[in-house]
């Protein structure tokens, strides 16, 4: 479990996607990741962009030879290439936001698949995504309960869940959105005999890590 979420919190989540589930047909997943990619291209990129003008200014202004400045010019490079690999936060910070939020998007529509929300009968599967070191959370919702739902609502309830995490409420942020898309749930398609919850009901951690979340983004 991620140092963000103890024990009693996760049965706190499974308890809140068991008491929703009682109430609607639909199924609703939660799933946290550390990180939605490693992003080890970035440093590197970085590096050999300063590297590239660490000569220009050697060249003009001093007598080292092409060997001296060659040889500073590797080094930089290699020096800077892995700090950034080695520090995480760092490693991040290189990052562009867009860039951030397009690869958690990829990871969360590609858990949507993986967990099978996307093959309950109704089209009812809604997935609750969480990326820590990309702050981002997203609520990824199928065709027969997405139309239903105005972006508005989605949006609401991924604001109150980020704001939660922000203050250090995680677990009450799950619990928050988890009944919230339960109630939508259970308006649209409530509870029905003949119908049986596969999925999991537990939250699903992807792997540790974690991460302050003031500032948080999101997607609905």
């Amino acid at each position: 479990m991620t140092s963000l979420f103890s024990d009693s919190d996760a049965k706190r989540i499974s308890t809140a996607i068991q008491t929703a589930e009682d109430r609607t047909s639909g199924e609703i997943v939660a799933v946290v990741a550390p990180e939605s990619a490693s992003y080890v291209s970035a440093p590197i990129l970085w590096a050999a962009l300063i590297a590239l003008f660490v000569p220009w200014p050697l060249i003009h202004y001093t007598w080292w030879t092409m060997q001296w400045v060659q040889s500073l010019q590797i080094l930089v490079f290699a020096v800077l290439a892995v700090l950034g690999l080695l520090i995480r936060p760092l490693r991040f910070m290189l990052v562009p936001a867009s860039v951030k939020r397009q690869r958690a998007h990829r990871r969360a529509v590609e858990q949507f698949l993986v967990q099978n929300l996307h093959t309950t009968a109704t089209r009812t599967g809604v997935l609750v995504f969480v990326s820590l070191a990309e702050r981002y959370a997203e609520i990824v919702a199928d065709a027969g309960i997405h139309k239903k739902v105005p972006e508005a609502t989605w949006k609401a309830i991924v604001d109150d869940l980020t704001a939660r995490i922000g203050e250090g409420r995680p677990a009450d942020g799950f619990v928050a959105a988890i009944g919230a898309i339960g109630q939508q749930l259970a308006h649209h398609f409530p509870a029905d005999a003949h119908v049986k919850h596969v999925l999991p009901n537990h939250l699903i951690v992807l792997g540790g890590g974690d991460r302050d979340w003031r500032g948080a983004r999101h997607r609905t």
